[in-house]
């Protein structure tokens, strides 16, 4: 299956680096590209992009604004956005979390990087660079409840929670600290299988797109607080 691509950034050297990085892999396709968040909401709904690489800063409509409307239509449910970024320390970051993206990438990351984030981000995976750790994300997570792209912010996460199995709140919790299927499944003594069902099903009570938005509620609702270092 070939994952269908769109890039959205203002700069357009950087965007023709990024087509010949991706259209050189044979499991992806650069279908369209966009100077804005605008056309980047446009494009992905004509061309079904699986995966959008959208930078933050545009000029017009911006990277954030664009995440939203996309993560907001029912009809782009299946869009994976990995935002892009010249500052990894950016709240921005954070904002594109609670907005409905996948996760983040830095834009001077190796091209391997890249390629394993447009991967990573269509198989549903929460996607955080190395170079943004787990405390800066949770640090400004738990600042207050942001608006998300469900619609009702961290009082309706909160609320949700009740509808969890208590194993899978205990899932949610290991997913917000990072921990991948197979390590999870290692922790609680169960299959990888049944993880991935225990994630679902708590994807699913939740409201959550994607592996990310598990991780952007259970910090939002206080299930997990972040660690003083």
């Amino acid at each position: 299956m070939t994952i269908r691509v769109l890039l959205a950034d203002d700069q357009a050297l950087l965007r023709s680096a990024f087509k010949v990085l991706v259209n050189s892999e044979p499991d992806m396709e650069v279908v369209g590209e966009a100077a804005d968040g605008a056309q980047a909401v446009a494009l992905a709904r004509s061309e079904r992009a699986d995966v959008v690489l959208m930078d933050i800063r545009m000029p017009g409509t911006d990277g954030l604004a664009a995440t939203r409307m996309i993560t907001a239509d029912p009809e782009l449910s299946d869009v994976r956005i990995v935002m892009l970024t010249t500052f990894e320390v950016d709240e921005y970051v954070v904002q594109s979390l609670r907005a409905g993206a996948s996760g983040f990438l830095g834009k001077g990351a190796e091209p391997e990087e890249l390629l394993g984030a447009i991967r990573i981000a269509h198989a549903g995976e929460a996607l955080l660079s190395p170079a943004a750790t787990k405390g800066l994300i949770a640090t400004f997570l738990a600042q207050g409840p942001g608006t998300d792209a469900v619609g009702d912010g961290g009082r309706g996460r909160t609320e949700r929670l009740a509808a969890l199995t208590a194993r899978e709140r205990e899932v949610l919790v290991l997913v917000a600290g990072g921990l991948s299927n197979d390590e999870i499944a290692e922790r609680l003594d169960v299959s990888p299988l049944t993880v991935k069902t225990h994630v679902n099903r708590a994807m699913a009570k939740l409201g959550a797109r994607d592996r990310a938005q598990l991780v952007v509620t259970a910090y939002e609702s206080g299930l997990v607080r972040p660690r003083v270092e």
